[in-house]
């Protein structure tokens, strides 16, 4: 089964499609990374290329030619392009890591259906959307799912591998041996919100923040309460600082929005408040906590 996928399309170089790209790359793969602009190119082929050094740093500690030649092959089997129609055409595997709109998605995937091959899977990445709602569009719900990895894709060990009800057997059963071969431990999700991780995760962030508004305690001292009483590396608010207070706002707007009545989807002022003034998290400098010193 995993030998089934050898040429993987990546649609999106970002932080998380060039993440996957440089895995599958490394692990024997053929794949395809595409972008809009040469700029974007330039930038995942240089994010890639850094990140390999890394791994291939810690990989071959003692021995700098092996690392050089890891390095080497894995970027020989990394192809870039621009033309979206022409990088689907002999491909096994479509994974779709572009930004999480869902009128963008379909724009993707219906310019894509026709020209794949029939074999082709398409899979998506998103980690907030209903990968039903993004296969709609589609003419080959079976062999559609979601591919769900985790930020930074080269070190984190988890896939979440999501089916829909028309997801056939042999496309799960290839979507998990490919996840597999390139050495992540996957588990299975129903197309629920949020899937396994960010479903339990984001309400988490939420009903920190609720905390946090209503006086009960500080931010640090439930981030302390989350680490040492819970064993949590990062407390809550460490947490969405660094993934970013937009993007838990973002996929919690998005699933009141389809699910109004779920008490822990609702919107939340301080939250909303800080998105409003621009304070982020980490790559602000400003969030729940203030980076412009390096300090929290």
């Amino acid at each position: 089964m995993a030998a089934a996928i050898k040429n993987v399309t990546v649609i999106g170089g970002g932080l998380m499609g060039s993440g996957i790209a440089q895995v599958a790359a490394q692990t024997g793969h053929r794949v395809t990374v595409v972008e809009v602009n040469e700029n974007a190119i330039e930038k995942a082929k240089n994010g890639i290329q850094n990140s390999l050094q890394r791994v291939a740093k810690k990989l071959y500690k003692d021995k700098p030619a092996d690392a050089e030649t890891f390095v080497k092959e894995t970027l020989s089997r990394l192809h870039t392009s621009l033309d979206l129609k022409d990088a689907v055409k002999d491909t096994d595997l479509v994974v779709e890591a572009i930004v999480e709109n869902l009128d963008l998605k379909h724009k993707l995937f219906s310019t894509i259906d026709s020209v794949a091959p029939n074999h082709t899977i398409f899979a998506s990445n998103t980690s907030s959307l209903s990968i039903q709602d993004i296969a709609s569009v589609t003419k080959r719900k079976d062999r559609f799912g979601g591919l769900h990895f985790f930020n930074p894709v080269p070190v984190m060990k988890l896939l979440e591998v999501i089916r829909i009800p028309e997801t056939s057997d042999e496309t799960y059963e290839k979507m998990t041996a490919w996840g597999k071969a390139l050495g992540k431990t996957t588990i299975t999700c129903k197309d629920t919100p949020g899937f396994v991780v960010n479903r339990l995760l984001v309400p988490l962030l939420a009903e920190a923040v609720r905390m946090l508004e209503r006086g009960d305690a500080t931010a640090r001292d439930i981030d302390t309460a989350m680490k040492l009483g819970a064993s949590h590396p990062m407390g809550p608010f460490e947490l969405a600082d660094y993934v970013g207070n937009d993007t838990t706002k973002f996929i919690l707007d998005g699933w009141h929005q389809k699910y109004p009545d779920v008490e822990l989807f609702k919107p939340i002022p301080l939250l909303t408040k800080l998105v409003e003034e621009g304070k982020l998290g980490l790559k602000t400098g400003e969030g729940f906590y203030k980076y412009d010193k390096g300090t929290k």
